[in-house]
């Protein structure tokens, strides 16, 4: 029951900022953040029950996945907002934290029998932090979209929709950079305690597992992308176009990976 509170104030949410991006009313943005924030709040609070209620980290299937994918981005956008007040962005991700969150709800959440691996502190810091980093990739991935949107407009002569909507191209390049470096150290911090939780648990740091090796081409990406914005300069429409290839392969590295190739990460993203 909870997750459909949770889902309400997230559509909401959503409709209050495609409001605000029609209508140019702060009232809407407002509405919109508030909601998000509400459903944040109450979504901490299901997880925080669903905690104490199983003794471990909710991560026993996909249904509890997703939904700390939703909570994580949820929280992680209202963190860039308040740094950066980019009150557009959430016309990207309050419906991001929707489509998560209704997809989680169509997979069953009966209790599974309690799994040992999962009890674990090392798992719960590895888990959180990856998807925090993963969740500030895919905030870069929407702040590129805008500045691609947004440079499109300004080169256009009649300027167009999303013209006076959008902020400048210099605030979108500024956050989207934050994102991905945040982004990078939380996937560092997280990937490490990954190695620490595989050496207690399986007793190797690393077993070539698909989700290890895909997890390093992600980490090797987004460490060239910052090698080169500091090194060569690359800014602008070059770092969002690469912001979006990089969220697309987080996207393959979390579903496609889990479905489609073996390894031991399926045991949290089993049905």
């Amino acid at each position: 029951m909870e997750i459909f509170i949770v889902i309400i104030f997230y559509l909401l949410s959503t409709i209050g900022y495609f409001a605000y991006l029609f209508l140019q009313k702060d009232v809407f943005q407002q509405t919109g953040f508030y909601l998000l924030v509400a459903g944040f709040c109450c979504h901490t609070a299901a997880i925080g029950f669903r905690f104490i209620q199983s003794g471990h980290f909710p991560v026993n299937n996909l249904h509890e996945v997703l939904s700390i994918v939703g909570w994580t981005i949820a929280g992680v956008f209202l963190v860039f907002q308040y740094r950066f007040q980019l009150k557009v962005l959430g016309v990207y991700a309050a419906p991001l934290v929707s489509i998560v969150m209704v997809i989680a709800a169509k997979f069953p959440n009966a209790p599974h029998q309690m799994n040992n691996i999962l009890n674990n502190l090392w798992l719960v810091v590895h888990v959180v932090a990856v998807f925090i980093g993963e969740a500030s990739f895919a905030l870069a991935c929407g702040v590129g979209l805008l500045y691609l949107l947004q440079e499109h407009a300004i080169k256009s002569k009649k300027h167009g929709f999303f013209f006076r909507r959008l902020p400048s191209l210099e605030l979108l390049d500024t956050t989207g950079y934050a994102c991905i470096l945040t982004g990078f150290a939380m996937l560092t911090f997280g990937l490490i305690a990954g190695f620490v939780y595989a050496k207690a648990v399986w007793g190797r740091f690393w077993s070539w597992d698909p989700k290890e090796i895909w997890s390093g081409i992600t980490w090797l990406l987004y460490a060239a992308l910052l090698h080169q914005r500091l090194t060569v300069g690359w800014r602008g429409r070059r770092a969002a176009i690469m912001a979006i290839i990089g969220f697309a392969i987080i996207l393959f590295t979390f579903l496609g990976v889990n479905f489609l190739l073996q390894g031991h990460h399926g045991e949290f993203t089993k049905l």
